[in-house]
This record gives C-alpha cells, structure tokens and sequence, in this order.
C-alpha cells in the first residue's frame, strides 16, 4: 500500500524531519533571491535600452547637463548608473584648473569604480544560491543516511530479516536525498544563469565608459582646436 507525504512525515525520525526543515528553510529563501535576483536584472536590461538611445542623442549634441539628467532618472538601468557616475565627474572637474587630460583621467577612475559597484551589486545573493546549490544535496544524504541507518538497526532490534522489513524506512530515507537535489538543480541552474547575466552587462558597461572616455577627448580636441 502506498504512502503519501502526510505518511511519510509522520514516520520519519526527529533527524529528518529537522533535516526536511532545513531544506525547506534554503528552498523558500533560494526562491526568493531567485524572484528578486531576475526582477533587478530584467529592470536594468529593460531600462538600459531605453536609456542608451536617449543619452547618446544628447551626447552627440554635447548636451552633458542633459545626459546627466536623463541618466538620473533611470535608477534601475546598470548603464545609467555608469554613466552618470562618469558625468557628474566629468562636470565637476571640466572648469576646474586642472589639466584636461587629468579631468578624463578622474573621469575614467569613477567609472572604474562605478562598474565595480555596480558588478557587486548584480552579485548580491548569489554566493548563497552558489552555497545552497552545492550543499542541499549533501545535507539530503546526511538525513538519508541516518534514516537508513535508523531501519537497519530497526531490524536488527525486530530480528525480522528480510527487504520488506527495511523497505519502508528506506524509501522514506531516500526522501530527503530527493528534496536535497529538488532544492540544489533550480539553484544551479539560475546561479550560472545570472552569472552569464553578470558577464554580460559587465561588458556593456566597459563598452560604455570606453565610449564616453572617447566622447570626452574628442570633445577636448573639438575645444583645443578652436
């Protein structure tokens, strides 16, 4: 006669039910760095190419207050964040009497900076779904392991031989191996997921400060030339 999941967790052992618990606990919270995670990446790449069109207008007008304007209003875009960073550096120091090349310079450091931060920010999360990923299946084994254990010792204390004295406690030892690889695969999955995202936008946003770096000296040899 078959046994459904009520049955099954009524006659699992203390140790795994704390381990189904367990896992359960790193289902639901890798479920919801999974949600926020692909929100946050579906809002930048959605806002960056509305942003990149409309800032690039403005830039090959020489509209930099503009630019800046634009770039602070999409606040989830990763390339807005970039480049307002590389603006606002830009028109800070571009009246100043410093030597134009070192404006650029300070201009190139804060992009650096930005792309890092916002790298950083991509990864939040991540090395917890990295860490459920590779260890949810092991923690399934330690409860499966123990549960085998429990129906062999069982057996020896029924003195009754026999597979069916111990097929009962081993299938419902074997639950926990299961859900340990139901919560790892999804982590995985979506770790090298948005690990490809992550790659990703990390070159879009070297490729724009690469391009506004190139903006800002072809606007300081348009200006040394006049």
């Amino acid at each position: 006669m078959g046994m459904n999941l009520a049955d099954l967790w009524g006659k699992m052992g203390y140790t795994a039910k704390g381990v189904v618990v367990i896992l359960g606990i790193m289902s639901a919270w890798s479920i919801a760095v999974m949600i926020e995670r692909w929100l946050t990446f579906y809002q930048a790449r959605k806002q960056s190419r509305t942003f990149a069109p409309h800032v690039a207008e403005a830039l090959k007008e020489g509209r930099i207050e503009e630019a800046i304007s634009i770039s602070e209003q999409y606040k989830k875009s990763h390339l807005a964040k970039v480049l307002a960073t590389g603006l606002n550096e830009f028109r800070a120091h571009q009246h100043s009497s410093e030597i134009p090349g070192e404006t650029i310079e300070s201009a190139r450091r804060a992009l650096q900076r930005a792309t890092a931060m916002g790298v950083e920010e991509f990864k939040r999360g991540l090395g917890g779904l990295a860490t459920i990923g590779s260890t949810a299946p092991f923690v399934g084994l330690f409860g499966t392991t123990v549960g085998i254990i429990n129906a062999f010792t069982g057996m020896a204390v029924s003195e009754t031989a026999g597979i069916g004295a111990v097929a009962g406690g081993i299938a419902e030892a074997l639950v926990t191996t299961a859900f340990g690889l139901f919560v790892a695969i999804p982590a995985v999955w979506l770790y090298n997921y948005f690990t490809n995202k992550i790659e990703s936008f990390t070159v879009e946003m070297d490729n724009s400060s690469s391009e506004l770096i190139d903006f800002f000296l072809k606007r300081r040899a348009t200006r040394g030339g006049k």
